[in-house]
């Protein structure tokens, strides 16, 4: 479900509203909408941070305090960085969590026995830039963390993949603990122009999904329905399989872009996962693997990235409608003026009172009502 809390006439910025989207067989009242995280996580509890620090300690993975990272590279270019760091001894975290900083070459086999296979995600991996420098944790408070807190000290597009972690980010500063078999990780990006910022997570959105299809055809699959939700969550048969974070600071006229992600790949809790999803079309044996689908996902973003910047997300607008799963949904557009609300229904990509056509260039929803009046959807900053 989407939800906003404003709908922005052009011109007449008072007005609020909130909306919901909803499909063809059911309705849902603003009463049971319910706070969904945007990543594929489940909440910090003591009773599940038990379960998962006894689950990390039969996999073999350290449950002390102590992060360990290993950093790796694709040539020896960055595997010279990786040196530097380690012997500079440069990579922190916030509140001094204690790390142990490892090289992939010099570190000890069992560590990697149950987790990321470091060699297997570099051999695919076919960018100039993107994910050519790897810092992998088997268990780290957030990967987002590590990245935007070492932001100015790592190469563009370093990427931190963890197998578990404990205080993964989400929208209004939630944190969510995400299980073993989720694909977690951060990675680093640089952009000068401040309109094009909010329009990165869509192409992010768009890369994941055709880093799938990618798969698929390589192996012979029968294609996933990876669909984007608006604006930074990823839905596989009306359920949430993954979603996007991304943050920013600005320095030296520069935006430094911390891109969180976060995709179920072999956990099919909190809702399902790609393999769930895999077994249901096919009786192949064949599983999706987090090392093919990150490198995958950097093969296929640093096109659509070069597009993106060069031509404007106009220019993928078209393979972004037909990866989204709004067409033909019902939206229910309430308006609040003091004590009355007043709803409109809303059909998207069909007319009504109001319908969506796409995206505005700042990337909310555009909507148009039969007085062919003009207006923004925004989302409202911790729903999905």
């Amino acid at each position: 479900m989407l939800l906003a809390n404003q709908l922005r006439y052009f011109g007449r910025r008072d007005s609020r509203f909130v909306f919901s989207v909803l499909n063809s067989s059911s309705f849902w009242s603003l009463s049971r909408i319910v706070a969904s995280p945007p990543t594929p996580a489940i909440s910090i509890n003591e009773r599940e941070r038990r379960r998962l620090f006894s689950l990390s300690s039969a996999s073999g993975m350290d449950a002390s305090p102590t992060c360990s990272l290993v950093l790796s590279g694709k040539t020896a270019a960055e595997n010279e960085t990786a040196k530097l760091l380690k012997r500079n001894d440069t990579l922190k975290l916030p509140d001094d969590t204690e790390i142990s900083v490892l090289l992939h070459s010099e570190k000890d086999k069992p560590l990697e026995e149950n987790g990321f296979r470091i060699d297997l995600y570099l051999n695919a991996l076919s960018t100039d830039t993107f994910g050519r420098f790897l810092i992998w944790s088997p268990r780290v408070p957030s990967t987002q963390d590590v990245i935007s807190h070492n932001f100015s000290n790592l190469p563009l597009g370093a990427v931190c993949v963890a197998d578990v972690q404990f205080k993964g980010r989400g929208r209004s500063k939630n944190l969510w603990e995400s299980p073993p078999g989720c694909l977690m990780f951060s990675f680093t990006i640089q952009m000068e122009d401040g309109r094009t910022v909010p329009l990165l997570q869509y192409v992010i959105s768009l890369a994941i999904t055709e880093a799938i299809k990618d798969i698929c055809d390589k192996e012979g699959l029968p294609y996933i329905d990876l669909k984007i939700k608006w604006p930074n969550d990823l839905y596989v048969n009306d359920l949430k399989v993954g979603g996007v974070l991304c943050t920013s600071t600005y320095r030296l006229k520069k935006f430094n872009v911390t891109a969180g992600i976060g995709l179920n790949v072999e956990n099919d809790k909190p809702s399902t996962c790609l393999n769930e999803a895999l077994t249901d079309l096919s009786s192949t044996p064949y599983k999706f693997r987090k090392e093919d689908i990150l490198a995958f996902f950097f093969n296929k973003f640093e096109r659509l990235y070069d597009v993106f910047i060069n031509q404007g997300f106009r220019a993928l607008e078209e393979l972004y409608y037909q990866t989204w799963l709004h067409s033909g949904q019902r939206v229910v557009v309430q308006e609040k003026k003091e004590d009355q609300v007043v709803e409109n229904v809303v059909t998207i990509q069909t007319f009504a009172c109001f319908f969506i056509q796409g995206l505005t260039s700042s990337g909310y929803l555009l909507a148009i009502g039969d007085d062919n009046q003009m207006c923004e959807l925004h989302p409202d900053g911790n729903r999905g």
